[in-house]
């Protein structure tokens, strides 16, 4: 994972950025970004956080974090063993992850990812794992190479443990 070539940061989406240029190549990706996330963010449904380019007055790209659930009974054998005995454990989804066109092919997925799992790490709310959708076999493999694995018998649907990230911030 590189950092990004330009004076960045990373905040929670707010009303003066300018979210209007923003192209990943995914419309229904783009469209969110102007038309859903903020009212997601208002509503607290979903909390969407862009990498933004100082200079340039940019989005670079996006990410969205939100409280899902896992039912035990998805999750392997081996890992089910070491959780309680409820029907359901908490999770952190990362519903969506865009990196606009311009700035594609530079490791910023891998950089927001990790951002991503960096925070739902530092939340004070627990979450046994981060969960995603892959939206096909490629966004699939982005994940799996960092770790993500698909749960028993849901091929675009991965976790990964709370366990693994906290070793990686440790």
């Amino acid at each position: 994972m590189s950092l990004p070539a330009f004076t960045y940061t990373i905040e929670l989406l707010n009303t003066g950025h300018n979210r209007v240029d923003f192209r990943c190549g995914i419309e229904a990706l783009d469209r969110y970004l102007r038309e859903q996330a903020g009212q997601d963010l208002r509503r607290y449904v979903a909390t969407p956080f862009v990498l933004c380019d100082v200079d340039a007055n940019m989005i670079a790209g996006y990410y969205t974090l939100a409280a899902t659930s896992i039912q035990v009974e998805d999750l392997p054998k081996v890992l089910r063993g070491k959780l309680p005995r409820y029907p359901l454990v908490p999770a952190t989804l990362l519903g969506r992850l865009a990196i606009d066109e311009r700035y594609q092919g530079q490791g910023l997925g891998a950089f927001l990812l990790v951002d991503a799992l960096r925070r739902s790490f530092m939340s004070e709310i627990a979450a046994m794992a981060v969960v995603v959708d892959a939206k096909d076999e490629q966004v699939r493999a982005f994940y799996e190479h960092h770790g993500f694995t698909a749960f028993p018998g849901q091929f675009r649907r991965l976790y990964l443990p709370m366990t693994l990230i906290a070793r990686q911030f440790s």
